[in-house]
């Protein structure tokens, strides 16, 4: 790189410490976080609602969310070349303000075409508000302190998206859909009066001359992430590869990954340094947190969906159900400092997707007489679960890496796990539309006249609609009523076949974590 711009790591940068207290530092870090991860679900209880102001269908107002989840992608792999081009923390604090000025833009957006702009901006702005604040709290502490700081950053990252449908469904109902982001916008001016005063530039992170951007490896991650956010939002409802379009969409996507990963590894300035994947403990942590958040977010998606559409739950009290959960985050977060002093990070990990498994298969028990009690266990076992492994796993994967390359991996980090994210939370859905089918066949199947059980609830139902109505009409009001039933039950069925598919993911990941160094090595 350029000699009068780039300068060599020393030990002195690699060792730079904040003259502020890093916990002071980490206060707007971590509202920063809260309010982003706060968005990425607290626009999904609020979406009935938008496509009524809007007059437009649900299906067409879930490009809000398809749009901020694409502008959120694209840019976090950038955010290393912004923090040269820029400056890491005038980059941190543009990025606040683009995110706060599109929360406004949102609250009053009067169309959808502008609300999806201002969603697309918003996501712009977000994107880059975690990678940066992973690794100036990383760096803000030393090594020593780095795991409570890490408990810290972990409880923002789980907790935030756990209670937005919760909080969200309470604005919605009792002010107004705007008010979702509204609520931003005094967050956003404290976040940035206060990383204006505490945030330090370390050596290796402020603004070089003559950076240039990696404009083909740009072109190429925007096709990839654009093309493939679209076939996972879109798929399941299009017939996935049914659809010559998804088809067409898919084959880009998969051309654009492949070009973009070529750029970087070929390039002479790339988008993205790829050689921190080379290091054991970032490449494995990375891959357990793919899954991990690919089933964080997509149990958090379908468990409100399950409430609401089968047990007729509003939707604050779908949003409630998650508290357990919140619950089990804040007990993990409270004790992962003993935990980790008295069994090690790497046995931590390895215990929390046990348990987060567990919470999995405690979900296989459910039915259509449950009570929002009998739900609290198994999402109290998830809590703790993804703070047990999501905690120590965020500082282990970064251990051996130096300074300087922390907000590089964070990026890369952090849009990979987006990716899973999306990818799980899709893939959910088709599960349940797939096992549902599954069900139905199988149960229809055994609806005979030579299954006695039916036989006799059938004539049952038949006899009571008789009195108002002719025999044969009362047989088809009966067979209509136990085929509702039948659906009922298949799509129940088809909830719990993905609740345990989420527990066999989680154990087949926890091996894993044991590939990682237990220390330092370096």
């Amino acid at each position: 790189m350029n000699e009068e711009v780039t300068e060599q790591i020393t030990p002195t940068q690699e060792e730079w410490q904040p003259t502020k207290n890093p916990w002071l530092i980490s206060i707007p870090l971590m509202a920063s976080v809260f309010m982003y991860a706060l968005d990425e679900t607290i626009s999904n209880v609020a979406l009935p609602y938008m496509a009524g102001s809007f007059s437009c269908s649900h299906n067409e107002a879930t490009w809000v969310v398809t749009f901020y989840l694409i502008a959120s992608g694209i840019i976090i792999p950038a955010v290393d070349f912004f923090c040269k081009l820029l400056g890491r923390k005038n980059f941190f604090l543009l990025s606040i303000i683009i995110f706060t000025l599109s929360s406004f833009l949102c609250g009053i957006s009067n169309s959808l075409i502008m609300m999806v702009l201002a969603r697309f901006l918003q996501g712009l702005g977000g994107g880059a508000i975690l990678p940066l604040s992973q690794s100036i709290m990383m760096e803000s502490f030393k090594k020593e302190d780095r795991p409570q700081a890490m408990a810290l950053f972990g409880l923002g990252v789980v907790f935030a998206p756990i209670i937005g449908p919760a909080v969200g469904g309470w604005i919605t109902e009792n002010w107004s859909w705007p008010y979702i982001y509204y609520i931003n916008i005094p967050i956003g001016f404290f976040v940035l009066a206060a990383a204006k005063t505490l945030l330090e530039e370390p050596p290796y992170a402020k603004r070089q001359k003559g950076v240039k951007l990696d404009t083909v490896g740009f072109f190429f991650l925007s096709l990839w992430l654009v093309c493939l956010q679209i076939v996972l939002d879109k798929g399941n409802d299009a017939d996935w590869f049914g659809s010559t379009w998804i088809c067409w969409l898919t084959f880009i996507s998969c051309v654009g990954g492949i070009c973009f990963l070529i750029s970087q590894l070929k390039g002479k300035s790339p988008l993205t340094d790829l050689s921190v994947m080379k290091d054991r403990n970032f490449f494995f942590g990375t891959v357990i947190q793919i899954v991990l958040m690919g089933v964080m977010m997509a149990s958090s998606t379908i468990l409100p969906t399950m409430l609401q559409s089968m047990m007729g739950y509003t939707s604050f009290l779908s949003g409630i159900s998650m508290v357990p959960r919140g619950a089990g985050c804040l007990v993990a977060t409270i004790f992962s400092a003993l935990f980790i002093s008295k069994i090690g990070e790497r046995k931590m990990v390895f215990w929390g997707l046990v348990i987060l498994g567990l919470g999995g298969l405690a979900f296989g028990e459910i039915n259509l007489q449950i009570s929002l009690l009998n739900i609290g266990f198994p999402n109290f076992l998830f809590g703790v679960g993804m703070i047990m492994a999501m905690v120590p796993l965020i500082e282990l994967s970064c251990r051996t890496l130096r300074n300087d390359q922390l907000t590089n991996a964070s990026g890369v980090q952090n849009l990979l796990k987006n990716v899973g994210a999306a990818i799980g939370t899709s893939l959910v859905t088709t599960c349940i539309s797939r096992f549902g089918q599954m069900h139905q066949n199988m149960m229809v199947g055994k609806l005979t006249e030579l299954n006695p059980a039916f036989t006799e609830r059938l004539q049952t139902y038949a006899m009571s609609f008789a009195s108002n109505t002719d025999m044969a009409n009362a047989t088809y009001m009966a067979k209509n009523i136990l085929y509702n039933q039948l659906l009922q039950q298949s799509t129940l069925w088809a909830y719990i076949d993905t609740f345990r598919l989420f527990a066999i993911a989680s154990f087949l990941i926890a091996p894993l974590v044991l590939l990682m160094k237990r220390k330092n090595l370096v």
